[in-house]
């Protein structure tokens, strides 16, 4: 008698060695024009390569679309060049420019571009909350950035 699976756990033997980041801890700012904020975006760790496909999946579901994306240097010292996503290659570019400390910028191309405060991953809970919060609320008078 020949063992036999299930279609799950055919499936499951076949991912056994997928690791995928949880669904990425962010917020998008409603309506068009509210600022010079998309949204806010709060990481788990500091590997932009565990962080980044997961955050690119959300906001970019096309896959083998060109994803350029730019962070600050001094928040992802280190940062690839290149990040491996399923179905794409995003390409990474630090920049030093204070205009852009504590952002993220994604250049994609079906959704256009975003730009996301990034909320250090060691941040507080509470903070981290507040900032999200804002980045929700269209009625936001001061941008979460203050």
């Amino acid at each position: 008698m020949e063992p036999s699976s299930t279609p799950a756990e055919a499936a499951f033997a076949v991912d056994a060695h997928t690791y995928r980041m949880p669904l990425p801890r962010l917020v998008l700012t409603p309506g068009v024009g509210h600022g010079p904020l998309d949204g806010v975006w709060w990481p788990r760790c500091d590997a932009l390569e565990l962080e980044l496909p997961a955050l690119v999946a959300s906001l970019e579901p096309g896959r083998g679309t060109t994803v350029r994306v730019t962070v600050d240097a001094t928040q992802w010292p280190g940062a690839p060049h290149t990040v491996m996503a399923p179905g794409r290659v995003i390409a990474v570019e630090p920049t030093e420019s204070a205009r852009e400390a504590h952002l993220i910028t994604l250049d994609c191309d079906i959704v256009g571009r975003q730009v996301l405060l990034v909320v250090p991953h060691r941040e507080s809970p509470a903070t981290a909350a507040r900032l999200l919060s804002a980045a929700a609320d269209p009625t936001a008078s001061t941008p979460p950035t203050r």
